[in-house]
């Protein structure tokens, strides 16, 4: 999961594999895979830089890999 903030300045938790699509419009709009829009305060960029730690953590708990030595081979 990865953090992100709402337009309220509320926190949530959002499951990066339910993500569609993500467009600067210049808000950020996340649209996810049932059709759902989420709007937050984070930039596109931003979340797609949170998406690549969560997964760079989910492979390197799951197959005990070193991401960042993994990069430099």
């Amino acid at each position: 999961m990865i953090k992100l903030l709402a337009l309220d300045g509320r926190s949530f938790f959002l499951n990066p594999d339910l993500i569609y699509r993500i467009e600067a419009t210049p808000d950020t709009v996340i649209t996810l895979t049932d059709g759902k829009t989420l709007i937050v305060r984070e930039t596109a960029s931003a979340v797609v830089e949170l998406i690549i730690a969560y997964r760079r953590k989910i492979y390197q708990d799951n197959w005990g890999l070193d991401c960042e030595q993994a990069e430099k081979e």
